[in-house]
């Protein structure tokens, strides 16, 4: 019985790491799928206006060059909503200020309500918005000047209800941890995503995201108790058949940072994971047209929680496998999860190199052992908020669990301009 088990496991397990793996590696299959992952080239038309939402809770440090980079903007028509709480005067005050220097493009609209999140701010801006497009960034974001001309261009071409854009965490040497998470970031918006726009089931990244005006307010704009309201959205738009169209270009990509703390990281997975998991109960994903479409919204939903256990799992397995008295055969069987593993591994130090070939940072053999050697503690973090993300649904606990910026990724692209 004890031998079924760990068979049985051990084939799952390995199917999860497959499945991983090959989607991970979605892009790189041919080089005209790498190709078409990029923004095509700007016709120099401005055809559509912009709405731009920059919700800033606690982001006095880091609001004003946000701002000021999005006022640098080559498209003509686009406005500026900086979203603030009634009760954080620091922060307001630099959106106050944002909006005297620039009247024509900045406004600000203050969120009065009682307990604050994201997609109330957003939705608090919503009627407000007097572009044809409404595009959502963080407060911390580092963004091109010329992104809305390529993003116009996009919808206008490609016929688009939605349009993806790409974000990446950039100060990858912050923390042992940071490297990691730059590279998830990396894969997820260099090629995860495209996979799910060419199936017809998107969980839309939490900004650089644009939506046509009209549609989000046909769909009441974002899920006020979801703490994945991106996802959320991604998985309504996509059950109703809208065409999203997602785009990464190293040099039009919105750059940000890593959470600076191990407590931060494991607090922002948490609220994704939990998000994810309020996303898989809603259901909305059943409205998807084809069986397929809902497996794989079914598989990805749960996929964080499949992600962080199974390193666990697997460690066990070796364990189990080394330990105790088994036959030789279930032994080796217990050891298949390793071969996509460490095939992962290995992409993983292929997609580093591209990394900083791509932004132009320099990349040591020290950073590939601290990505190999990080790589189980980094499991466990994963592991960790996953089982806490459960926790805290379980008991009903919704709150926002704010993640603090200081504007680390502003000092690597100094370094790396010096």
């Amino acid at each position: 019985m004890f031998s079924t088990f760990i068979v049985a496991f051990s084939f799952v397990q390995f199917g999860v790491a497959a499945f991983t793996l090959w989607w991970m590696l979605h892009a790189w299959r041919t080089p005209e799928t790498l190709a078409s992952t990029r923004f095509t080239v700007p016709d120099g038309d401005c055809g559509l206006s912009f709405s731009l939402l920059v919700p800033a809770r606690h982001e006095q440090e880091v609001l004003d060059h946000t701002v000021s980079r999005l006022l640098e903007s080559t498209h003509t028509d686009y406005e500026v909503l900086v979203i603030v709480g009634h009760d954080d005067p620091d922060t307001a005050a630099v959106a106050h200020a944002l909006a005297e220097r620039a009247p024509d493009r900045v406004r600000v609209v203050t969120d009065h309500h009682e307990k604050k999140n994201k997609p109330k701010a957003l939705n608090n801006a919503l009627p407000h918005c007097r572009g044809e497009v409404v595009g959502v960034f963080d407060a911390e974001d580092q963004v091109h000047p010329e992104l809305l001309a390529h993003v116009d261009h996009a919808f206008r071409s490609c016929d688009a209800d939605v349009v993806q854009g790409g974000v990446q965490l950039i100060n990858y040497h912050s923390s042992w941890y940071s490297l990691r998470n730059c590279l998830e970031y990396f894969f997820w918006f260099r090629s995860r995503l495209h996979l799910h726009a060419s199936k017809g089931f998107i969980p839309l990244g939490g900004n650089t995201v644009f939506v046509k005006t009209d549609l989000l307010r046909a769909n009441d704009g974002w899920d006020q108790e979801c703490l994945a309201e991106d996802c959320d959205l991604g998985v309504r738009l996509s059950s109703q058949g809208a065409k999203v169209v997602v785009a990464y270009d190293s040099e039009m990509v919105t750059r940000e940072e890593t959470p600076g703390s191990v407590v931060a990281l494991m607090k922002q997975r948490t609220r994704w994971n939990q998000g994810f998991l309020q996303v898989l109960r809603k259901k909305d994903w059943r409205r998807l047209p084809s069986r397929r479409q809902r497996l794989l919204a079914r598989y990805t939903l749960m996929t964080p929680f499949f992600q962080a256990f199974s390193g666990i799992l697997v460690l066990l397995g070796f364990a189990v496998a080394l330990i105790a008295h088994v036959p030789v055969g279930v032994a080796l069987i217990a050891f298949l999860p390793a071969l996509p593993m460490t095939a992962t591994f290995l992409f993983e130090a292929v997609g580093l190199h591209d990394f900083g070939r791509q932004y132009e940072l320099p990349v040591t053999f020290r950073h590939y052992v601290k990505l190999i050697v990080g790589g189980p503690l980094y499991q466990l973090i994963l592991a960790w908020a996953a089982l806490r993300a459960v926790w805290r649904e379980f008991r009903g606990r919704k709150d926002w669990e704010l993640t603090k910026h200081v504007g680390a990724h502003l000092a690597v692209e100094a370094e790396a301009v010096a």
